[in-house]
């Protein structure tokens, strides 16, 4: 069998993609508590998910949502991480700064230890990334057009895309903010 150049990077990168989701999952979590979603999207749903940016970027103007939609465009596939909407109960920590997890509910907040988990566990998943010298760039635009598809439900609202490049430069340095990268 010959595998050529462009065929290997890719299966790298997707391969490289399953690792990261591996270190996400295993990554610390407060209080024991596993609400930290991922999954990995390539082709016609990686197409979906520049789309939603490109839509997000008309609606509001911003024009990062449009550059990274390009950016997505031009990798092999994104790692999605996200976290449930779901208090750890921690009697009156006030890490997210209400004196319980009643009045954070009440006031529409998202727990500290959900956020910070999830940080974690993008920290852990770009670390892999990083070993395998693929390259990566952590996009809240595409969490948010994640969030926006509905991919991991409603009690989620907050998501980082990661998408996956190996080219031999890097889509995701030097970008203009207007433009769209093919």
């Amino acid at each position: 069998m010959i595998q050529k150049r462009d065929d290997a990077a890719k299966e790298a990168a997707m391969r490289t993609a399953q690792a990261m989701v591996a270190a996400a999952v295993t990554a610390p979590k407060g209080h024991g508590l596993d609400n930290l979603l991922a999954a990995i999207v390539d082709g016609a749903e990686k197409d979906e998910l520049a789309n939603h940016m490109r839509e997000i970027y008309k609606e509001t103007g911003a024009d990062f949502f449009n550059r990274d939609a390009g950016c997505v465009d031009a990798s092999h596939c994104v790692v999605l991480l996200a976290t449930k909407d779901e208090p750890i109960l921690l009697e009156n920590c006030g890490f997210c700064g209400h004196p319980d997890c009643a009045a954070n509910r009440q006031a529409g907040a998202s727990c500290a230890f959900n956020i910070t988990d999830l940080g974690i566990a993008v920290g852990s998943a770009v670390s892999i990334s990083a070993d395998n010298r693929i390259d990566t760039r952590v996009m809240f635009s595409a969490g948010k057009a994640a969030l926006r598809m509905g991919l991991f439900g409603d009690d989620v609202r907050v998501c980082y895309g990661i998408p996956l490049s190996t080219y031999s430069k890097s889509n995701f340095f030097d970008r203009d903010p207007g433009a769209v990268l093919k």
